[in-house]
C-alpha cells in the first residue's frame, strides 16, 4: 500500500507542476522568458518550442524588453507568427535578426483579467488532483469489494488519500496567491 501512496503523491506532484508552469505563462508586466518558451513554433513541415535549444535563445535585455534571437535566421518571420498567433497580448518586432518584445504596463483592467484566467488555471489544477483522488479511491472500494483489503485499511487509506489531496490543493492555492500577488503589484 506504502508503493500505491507513493505512486499517489508522484500523480499529484506531477499535477502540481503542470499547473506551476501553466501559471508561470501569465504575465506580470515585467519580462520573463517563461511566457514566450512554451510558444509552438511551426517551422521546417514541423511543430517544436520556442524554449532555449530548439529554436534560439530568449533573453531579457530589460524589465520590459525580451529578445530572441533564433539560431536560424530563416525561422524569424515563423518564430514572429507563432507569437501572433499564441494570441498573448504582446506584439514583437523583428529588428534585423532578432525579434523584439516590449511589455506594456498593464492596466487595473488587464491586470484583473489574467486574475480570472489564473482562477480558471488554479480550479483545472484542483480538478487534476481530484481525479487522481477519485481514481485512487476508485481501487480502494474495487479491492475492498475484492477482500483485498479490510475495511479499517479501506478507511485508514482513505483518509491518507484525502489528507495527501487536501495538502496539495493547499500547494495549489498557495501558488495562486503569490501569483496574484505579483499579477496585482505594480
Amino acid at each position: 500500500m506504502d508503493q500505491r501512496l507513493s505512486e499517489l503523491n508522484s500523480k499529484m506532484q506531477k499535477a502540481i507542476e503542470i499547473i506551476r508552469g501553466d501559471i508561470t505563462s501569465i504575465r506580470t508586466g515585467r519580462a520573463s522568458p517563461s511566457i514566450v518558451e512554451n510558444i509552438v513554433i511551426t517551422s521546417y513541415g514541423g511543430s517544436q518550442k520556442l524554449k532555449v535549444m530548439e529554436m534560439g535563445t530568449i533573453n531579457v535585455q530589460d524589465s520590459r524588453t525580451l529578445i530572441i534571437q533564433p539560431w536560424d535566421i530563416s525561422t524569424i518571420n515563423d518564430i514572429y507568427k507563432g507569437i501572433m498567433e499564441e494570441n498573448i497580448g504582446l506584439t514583437p518586432v523583428i529588428d534585423s535578426n532578432i525579434i523584439r518584445i516590449s511589455f506594456p504596463l498593464l492596466t487595473e483592467e488587464r491586470r484583473e483579467e489574467f486574475v480570472k484566467m489564473l482562477k480558471q488555471k488554479l480550479e483545472a489544477g484542483k480538478i487534476m488532483i481530484r481525479q487522481v483522488r477519485h481514481d485512487k479511491m476508485s481501487e480502494l472500494k474495487r479491492m475492498f469489494e475484492k477482500n483485498e483489503i479490510t475495511e479499517d485499511d479501506r478507511k485508514r487509506l482513505e483518509e491518507e488519500i484525502q489528507k495527501m489531496t487536501d495538502e496539495h490543493i493547499g500547494l495549489i492555492d498557495e501558488l495562486g496567491q503569490q501569483k496574484e500577488e505579483e499579477l496585482m503589484k505594480i
